[in-house]
C-alpha cells in the first residue's frame, strides 16, 4: 500500500512541501486548546474502557490512570460535552468495578491491597476515607470508587 502515500519500510521520509507547510500552520492556527482537550479525554477514556474491556489486553492500574487523567480533563473540557463525558465517565467506572471485583477485588493482583500509590477500592462500595475516593453530595454521589482528587 505504498500508493496511499506511507514510505516504504528502511527509506528515508521526505520532507514536505511548501504547500503542505501553509496547510499544516493554517489548521495550527485554527485549533483550539479545548478542542484537543476534548478530543484527548474521548482517546483516554477509549484506551481505559479497552485496557478494562479486551481480556487479551486488561490493565485495571492502567485504567484508573485512564479515569482520573479523563475525570481531570472533564472540568477543561467544553461546556457542552462536559455532560457526555461525565456520562462516559460513570460507565467506564462501573466496568472497572465489574472486572475488578471478577479479578478477587485487588486491582494489583497481591491480597492485602497493597499496590503503589494506594490502591482504590475495586469492588463496589464506599472509598477509603483516606485521601482517597468518593466526591461527597452531588450528582456524582454514588457508593462507586472514584478517583480521589474529585
Amino acid at each position: 500500500m505504498e500508493a496511499s502515500g506511507q514510505q516504504p519500510a528502511g527509506s528515508e521520509p521526505r520532507q514536505p512541501t511548501e504547500e503542505e507547510l501553509r496547510a499544516y500552520e493554517e489548521q495550527i492556527g485554527k485549533l483550539r486548546i479545548e478542542d484537543l482537550v476534548l478530543q484527548s479525554a474521548v482517546s483516554i477514556l477509549n484506551l481505559a474502557a479497552r485496557r478494562i474491556a479486551k481480556d487479551d489486553e486488561r490493565d485495571l492500574e492502567q485504567a484508573k490512570v485512564g479515569i482520573d487523567a479523563a475525570r481531570a480533563l472533564t472540568e477543561l473540557s467544553p461546556e457542552a460535552a462536559q455532560a457526555q463525558l461525565r456520562q462516559a465517565l460513570s460507565e467506564l467506572q462501573l466496568l472497572y468495578a465489574k472486572h475488578a471485583g471478577e479479578e478477587g477485588g485487588e486491582v494489583g493482583g497481591e491480597p492485602g491491597g497493597g499496590g503503589e500509590g494506594g490502591e482504590p477500592r475495586s469492588e463496589p462500595g464506599p472509598a477509603p476515607s483516606e485521601g482517597g475516593g468518593k466526591k461527597p453530595g452531588g450528582p456524582g454521589d454514588s457508593p462507586l470508587w472514584t478517583p480521589p482528587g474529585t
